[in-house]
């Protein structure tokens, strides 16, 4: 078992959700016993053949547009939309919305937003949403005085990863209605810009830029049909600068045809993000270096960051061209989605065979047009195998299977505390990364650095490089002696034996170190406080919601709203009323943007701070430009799909003439543990609440 009770990170202090026993075992003996696989935020596993997917999908809308085209047998094309004035336009968009009947957007085939809503809504509900949508443009049809305000709720989720895949599937297969929440409650209404664009456009011009609009690819664009009327085209400009300025831009441009004459469309694109230095390209172009290879990731034994370094030095470059959602254990078999610039599939393939001996393979090669965002999953899937399964010693005399049994009907019950893991704060006993991240917000860059490099009491080449470097302060010597595929510690060491080990070298040691990477020592120790506050708050009211809790609202995803402004305070009132569930209760980690709560909770988190001598901290870092404004973390999580299987593993060196009786003392047993997990919860931690002892 990876126990560290010498750890000041150790969850043996923390509390824990249910009383039951639990049972001992061990897990990660090897890494086939660890076995995690990304979800995407589709709800695939990336493990999934994209290609066969991607296939299946051109296939079913080829046969809807095929089982459209013969439904509507004789009726006459619609009109296509005519460029001489804005007039011909809006009586062609009406036209086009009278031709839309109930059958078109509901009929008894798979459609497209059938597709998409399949698996997070019933039947009853899908029927209601698209005759909703049917009212919706009867309303606009008959030109009603004023604007429809009619409102259906899709009802209550309490599960946020679950709303926001309804958020985004509705307004992907709607585009004509907008989604929002109210506390838990899922609503949808209708989208008065697109029925303004559908005026100057055609609705299929409309769904498709406001579907584009949805999706926020970067890099991606939309033209519009090339348009010849110099005022319409001036509209429409104007309509998508008001309406859609801060998040879009739209330019003018001019090609050939076929037959050689001009045509000028509109194109549109997302602005660049503020502060980016990447040189601005003509939005009709394709800028050749932004070559983005998508694939998935497995790796064996290997930190992320490892992989990481072993690819890029393998493929000729830089390891901030690599982009992912989450980095994934060590001592683990993992599968996980990558992105890397600047390099095609063809490059890909032509490394595998060298890669594959770090423990390294890849699948799944295809061109995008982005990167990756960290956090952009839904979750991750896992099968763990607990090995050497008995009872407690205490409870030696118990049925194990009893045990088990109990421990997993609790743990889907009742969940578990959402703490962060051990592996957030990392492996070592003397220079944990918390401890790295509370220096550096306390921007005490020299101490940072010795506790980068203080070593454990193993003796092999890592730590040998960090003693040595300890001892003599020789960056070029330590940097010798340290392996490849310890990035950060090399990029601050070159950066150390050029400038010096002195403030202003540190800093810039520092800044070498990509932001990512370079902010992850802060967010664990955000993540060590935020642990602690959790497990006062179930110590101190246990499932109970009070007054001074905190919720989360405004999570409606097209909303821009602050951070302090996504929280409801609990009232008295509430609390007596038992409004909310403790599912929907959360906990700030530390930040400038974050609201605390107003119960002893939030006391404890101002002498958490003050004991750390950070409450004056504005967590923000402007030489190390790190600026952390803080999140909110639900306080409960329940696993998803958890299954289980006891089995015996015998001894293989037990002779053939041995007893059954005599098999049976010799062999262990072993538990095989399936369940899947919301992005940014740990295993681990749902195992300790499961076994009642940390692995």
């Amino acid at each position: 078992m990876e126990t560290d009770e010498c750890s000041p990170t150790s969850l043996d202090s923390l509390c824990s959700v249910s009383d039951h026993t639990g049972f001992f075992g061990t897990i990660k003996n090897s890494p086939a016993d660890f076995v995690v696989t990304e979800i995407d935020i589709f709800g695939n596993l990336v493990t999934t053949d994209y290609r066969q997917v991607t296939t299946e999908l051109i296939n079913d809308k080829n046969c809807q547009e095929s089982s459209k085209k013969q439904k509507m047998g004789s009726k006459d094309e619609l009109e296509k939309k005519p460029a001489d004035g804005l007039v011909g336009i809006v009586n062609n968009s009406c036209a086009r919305l009278d031709n839309i009947s109930v059958d078109d957007i509901g009929d008894e085939g798979e459609t497209e937003s059938d597709n998409l809503l399949n698996p997070l809504l019933d039947l009853a509900m899908k029927e209601s949403l698209n005759n909703f949508a049917c009212s919706i443009k009867s309303a606009w049809n008959s030109q009603i005085a004023g604007d429809p305000k009619l409102e259906l709720s899709l009802g209550l989720f309490t599960d946020k990863n679950r709303r926001a895949n309804i958020h985004r599937s509705v307004r992907q297969a709607f585009p004509l209605l907008v989604t929002f929440t109210k506390s838990t409650e899922l609503l949808v209404e209708p989208n008065l810009d697109y029925r303004d664009l559908c005026q100057m456009t055609s609705e299929e011009e409309a769904d498709e830029f406001f579907k584009f609009l949805d999706a926020k690819m970067e890099n991606s664009r939309f033209t519009f049909q090339p348009d010849g009327c110099k005022e319409h085209r001036t509209a429409v400009h104007h309509f998508i600068s008001k309406k859609f300025g801060k998040l879009v831009e739209t330019k003018s441009f001019t090609e050939k045809d076929i037959d050689g004459l001009q045509k000028v469309s509109i194109a549109v694109r997302f602005r660049e993000k503020p502060g980016s230095s990447r040189k601005r390209h003509r939005i009709e172009g394709v800028n050749e270096q932004d070559v983005f290879t998508a694939f998935t990731l497995q790796k064996e034994n290997l930190e992320t960051l490892e992989a990481i370094s072993y690819l890029s030095s393998a493929l000729g470059v830089l390891p901030s061209d690599f982009s992912y959602a989450g980095i994934k254990d060590k001592k683990a078999i993992t599968h996980q989605a990558m992105v890397v610039k600047k390099v095609t599939p063809d490059r890909l393939e032509q490394i595998e065979s060298s890669v594959e001996r770090k423990g390294i393979k890849m699948y799944n090669m295809r061109c995008v047009n982005q990167h990756l965002w960290l956090g952009q999953l839904t979750g991750n899937h896992f099968n763990i195998t607990v090995r050497d399964v008995k009872n407690h010693s205490k409870e030696s005399s118990t049925n194990i299977q009893e045990r088990i049994s109990e421990a997993i009907h609790n743990v889907k019950t009742n969940g578990f505390i959402n703490y962060y893991g051990p592996q957030r704060f990392g492996q070592g006993k003397n220079g944990q990364s918390h401890q790295i991240g509370l220096a550096l917000l306390k921007e005490e860059m020299e101490q940072a650095v010795k506790l980068l490099f203080t070593p454990d009491a193993l003796e092999d080449p890592v730590n040998n490089a960090k003693k040595y470097f300890l001892q003599t302060q020789d960056a070029k010597g330590a940097l010798a002696l340290l392996p490849e595929y310890k990035v950060r510690e090399r990029m601050l060491l070159r950066a150390l034996n050029r400038y010096g080990m002195n403030k202003e070298g540190c800093v810039r040691g520092w800044l070498s170190i990509p932001h990512s990477m370079r902010i992850f020592y802060v967010h664990a120790y955000c993540s060590k406080v935020w642990n602690g506050a959790a497990s006062f708050r179930f110590m101190s009211y246990g499932s109970k919601v009070v007054e001074g809790d905190l919720v989360l609202c405004n999570e409606n995803a097209n909303e821009k709203v602050s951070l302090s402004n996504r929280v409801h305070i609990v009232s008295a009132t509430e609390e007596e009323s038992n409004i909310y569930a403790i599912q929907q209760v959360v906990l700030p980690m530390p930040g400038h943007s974050i609201t605390y709560p107003t119960n002893k909770v939030g006391q404890w988190y101002n002498e958490a701070l003050a004991k750390d001598e950070l409450q004056a901290c504005r967590f923000r870092i402007a030489t190390l430009q790190l600026n952390i404004p803080g999140c909110y973390r639900h306080i409960l999580k329940c696993p998803h799909n958890l299954s289980s299987e006891l089995t015996l593993e015998s001894d293989s060196q037990i002779e053939e003439n041995t007893t059954e009786n005599e098999v049976m003392k010799s062999s262990k047993q072993s538990l095989a543990v399936t369940f899947s997990l919301d992005s940014s919860c740990y295993a681990t931690v749902c195992l300790r609440e499961m076994m009642k002892c940390n692995v």
